[in-house]
């Protein structure tokens, strides 16, 4: 590796790195809930906003949000937009017994209180999903900074600062997400997980250019700046 070709140091660092993608999926996009980002610089969650140009090109019209449930339908019953792909692909997208977790949401429309495979409602494998990726860069920035003295100061303390940046980052779009899918769900967060720092109006009203995240984000305890039409 060009930090270092130490195994006590690379070992980690690999699992770091394999596991990064998953993380990033599980706080920002979990289940196949794409497009979730805030409409200026997609930057941030913004699964609120709604307007602009094309309806399409907004988070509330691949969430479908609503009282009953979560998820666009592609199938014959929707969209059908699962006609676009060649068999056997879209017979396997098309059945809820195949599709698997991670493009549930991106196929197919699920009632909040509805079991999944895992025995677990949307709503708690939701929660679950979001949690994970939280604490996968939690667990990422402890392990990091076990190898401290392993590589130069300065690349370890750059770093650092980026693993921390992401789990402020991964608490923030939690935290907002599922804030906002509950006005939806009227469910309550299950005990055993860590709750939101905010309000949801806290977070619609946030905004974080990326030059700011550290002054601006409630994780880091600042004040947001507030603006009208939220990030």
């Amino acid at each position: 590796m060009t930090f270092s070709n130490d195994a006590s140091f690379v070992v980690p660092v690999v699992a770091m790195m394999l596991n990064s993608r998953e993380a990033a999926v599980n706080y920002m996009a979990p289940l196949g809930l794409a497009h979730q980002m805030a409409g200026r610089g997609h930057y941030g969650p913004g699964p609120w906003q709604a307007g602009g140009a094309r309806a399409d090109w907004t988070p509330p019209y691949y969430a479908r949000a609503d009282s009953l449930g979560l998820g666009f339908d592609r199938t014959a019953r929707g969209s059908n937009a699962m006609d676009q792909y060649h068999p056997p692909l879209n017979k396997l997208f098309a059945d809820r017994a195949t599709v698997g977790d991670t493009l549930l949401l991106w196929f197919h429309r699920v009632g909040w209180k509805e079991k999944l495979p895992s025995g677990r409602t949307l709503w708690e494998e939701l929660v679950r999903h979001y949690n994970m990726g939280v604490d996968t860069v939690k667990a990422n920035l402890r392990n990091w900074n076990t190898l401290e003295g392993k590589i130069d100061a300065e690349r370890f303390r750059e770093t650092q600062a980026n693993l921390e940046k992401e789990v402020a980052e991964a608490r923030w779009w939690r935290d907002a997400s599922l804030l906002y899918w509950q006005t939806f769900s009227k469910l309550p967060i299950p005990a055993g997980y860590e709750q939101p720092a905010h309000p949801l109006q806290f977070y619609q009203q946030l905004r974080c250019p990326t030059d700011l995240i550290h002054s601006a984000c409630p994780e880091v305890g600042a004040q947001p700046t507030v603006g009208g039409g939220g990030l």
